[in-house]
């Protein structure tokens, strides 16, 4: 069982699997772009997915999704900073912020947030110096095989969970060997950054290898292009597949399941709950 220590002495229990609820204040997300970048209104999104069941509302202002654009740091400080400051004004939820620029990460640990979740797991010139200077902040590293313009050109793997978990492995050896605890950090295999249809599904059916390193494991495969060339599905058809991903992760040991669908992921993971522990009341 995993415990999360974060800021102002809370804690986030892992011992079953949660739910992080993605709230992308972007203009060009791939499922979600343009709904809710007006402060207003992600505030109000997030209050909905909090209601719904999310423990962690992860806040990102720059789009991951294959082909798409740098953005500057103005225009990424610009998008997240006032809406980490309004949730935390109105709620003491846990917040995590998805960037992988330093100042970012600087800005909204100050302003409130509680989590650094990176794509890029810290590479980025200084990232590992901030989360050294706030040892109460846990960070989650995610594999990326090249950068999000050009991951998904033809990404070739000689034996696929070996290279990411080498990866992973050596960016914890990076942390810890800049000051970051080890119980600090977060996994995640990075579930369409670099990688074919094969890769993803490969990923999947063997999700649980990823165990062995004994900390806690995200997967983030909701509404994902895997499920669109499988079941030719358009990203906002693609509720069934992603809720079958969660439930096969969460089986397959993920501690913390990122979804846009919140509402529908946290009755699956509270049926696996009871079939595998039983109800408390009949």
């Amino acid at each position: 069982m995993f415990t999360l220590q974060l800021p102002r002495g809370r804690t986030l229990s892992l011992a079953r699997p949660i739910v992080m609820g993605i709230l992308n204040v972007t203009p060009d997300s791939f499922s979600d772009g343009g709904k809710f970048n007006q402060i207003d209104n992600a505030v109000k999104q997030a209050l909905v997915l909090l209601d719904e069941g999310a423990q962690i509302i992860d806040i990102g202002g720059e789009s991951t999704r294959p082909g798409a654009p740098d953005v500057s740091l103005q225009d990424e400080l610009q998008r997240v900073i006032p809406v980490v400051k309004a949730l935390r004004a109105i709620s003491d939820c846990v917040i995590s912020i998805d960037t992988s620029k330093p100042e970012v990460m600087v800005q909204a640990i100050e302003a409130g947030a509680d989590i650094i979740n990176d794509v890029r797991a810290l590479q980025e010139v200084g990232a590992l110096a901030v989360l050294a200077r706030y040892p109460d902040v846990p960070v989650c590293l995610m594999h990326m095989k090249g950068a999000p313009r050009t991951m998904q050109v033809a990404p070739q793997y000689d034996n696929l969970l070996a290279e990411i978990q080498a990866f992973l492995e050596a960016r914890i050896e990076a942390c810890v060997s800049a000051g970051i605890q080890r119980q600090r950090i977060i996994l995640d295999p990075g579930f369409g950054f670099g990688k074919t249809l094969k890769h993803n599904f490969d990923l999947l059916g063997q999700f649980e290898a990823f165990e062995q390193q004994k900390l806690p494991v995200l997967a983030g495969l909701s509404r994902k292009s895997m499920f669109g060339q499988l079941l030719s599905r358009d990203a906002n058809e693609r509720l069934a597949a992603s809720l079958a991903g969660a439930m096969l992760c969460a089986q397959k040991g993920a501690h913390i399941i990122r979804v846009h669908d919140v509402k529908e992921t946290v009755d699956v993971l509270n049926v696996l709950h009871a079939a595998c522990n039983g109800v408390e009341h009949e």
